[in-house]
């Protein structure tokens, strides 16, 4: 499966949020994904398989737990191939910044007006 494949599901993009933020027993996975989805166990665990062979969740076990969190792996492959758009947008970005800051000192120098001493 490919990258934007593995992300293009929300159960399976909420799930590596919830990772992004700490590190999880599968039991609490299933919990939480369960009642926010309303899908099954099996349903999570598939989930949580096709998120762990893509390389974007890790797994290890801690007594008789299964233990969830990030890999950044899959997380840079989306970053690289993201990252062939930034030399189309940055200096565009970084244009837009400058006339925004230009507008803002303008109208900060602009003379005030009599009526009202709203700026010009």
């Amino acid at each position: 499966m490919q990258i934007f494949e593995v992300l293009a599901d929300p159960v399976r993009r909420r799930i590596l949020e919830l990772l992004g933020q700490s590190e999880m027993a599968s039991g609490e996975v299933v919990e939480m994904i369960g009642a926010e989805f309303g899908i099954t166990q099996a349903a999570v665990s598939q989930h949580l398989k096709v998120l762990r062979e893509s390389g974007f969740a890790n797994v290890r076990a801690e007594a008789q737990r299964r233990l969830y969190s990030v890999d950044v792996a899959g997380l840079r492959a989306v970053d690289a191939w993201i990252g062939q758009f930034r030399n189309f947008w940055e200096p565009k970005l970084d244009a837009l910044a400058t006339e925004i800051a230009r507008g803002k000192r303008e109208r900060r120098n602009a003379p005030m007006t009599k009526r009202g001493g709203k700026r010009a």
